[in-house]
């Protein structure tokens, strides 16, 4: 299942979010390339409770990924949603999903029509992984998928995470088979399902500097060369 089955399920959506994120710098928040059609752009969901814009994991993602590209214009989208890590609040988190999925898709469909030469990398960090995966699922034309030309997501919660909150797993289509990159920090219990803790909410928390960004952005840039 995927996300157009979301509507039709009974029970809360929580998706566990950035977990000590307080202990890095937050970039400030990227804004798209002056070039209405850059030779690449960005499509990146941030974790919850990150402020508005990549967030911390995107925002390293994307300033590694620059420098592995130089003389190519990189512009950034970062999806518009709460990202809420109001976790007790469970009529929040369908509703803000909806949002980052229909604001993926929407952003999506428009590059397609009016930059078709660019190239499109998706990405997500946690509750925001999920909302990028979910966006490979909807119903949107085939050869507006074609357009993306890679995704990458990181510390996406687990199946029984998600299940045990009534939501679907957050599967990336087979659309992306070949063009995927699924992340998870040794540890990290959100996305290996491993016992929480103090170490695994660091290991969460920790992809700008374990090494995952590095690994990511190369394969990413081999993708938009």
């Amino acid at each position: 299942m995927g996300f157009r089955h979301l509507r039709r399920l009974v029970g809360p959506l929580v998706v566990v979010g950035t977990v000590g994120a307080a202990t890095l710098a937050t970039g400030a928040a990227p804004i798209a390339s002056a070039d209405p059609c850059p030779d690449a752009e960005v499509v990146f969901a941030r974790g919850s409770d990150e402020p508005p814009g990549v967030g911390t994991v995107g925002q390293a993602f994307i300033d590694t990924l620059r420098g592995q590209l130089p003389g190519k214009s990189i512009g950034v989208y970062p999806v518009n949603y709460a990202a809420t890590g109001d976790f007790g609040n469970k009529a929040v988190f369908p509703s803000t999903m909806f949002d980052g999925v229909h604001d993926t898709t929407s952003h999506l469909q428009a590059m397609a029509a009016n930059c078709p030469n660019t190239k499109l990398l998706l990405g997500g960090y946690s509750q925001g992984a999920a909302v990028a995966a979910y966006a490979t699922t909807a119903d949107i034309p085939a050869e507006v998928h074609n357009h993306v030309a890679g995704i990458v997501l990181f510390g996406k919660p687990t199946a029984e995470l998600l299940g045990g909150f009534g939501a679907p797993p957050a599967n990336i289509s087979p659309l992306y088979n070949g063009k995927s990159l699924d992340l998870c920090a040794p540890g990290d219990s959100i996305c290996d399902g491993s016992p929480g803790s103090f170490l695994s909410s660091l290991a969460h928390a920790l992809y700008p500097l374990n090494g995952l960004v590095a690994t990511a952005a190369s394969k990413a840039a081999g993708r938009l060369v």
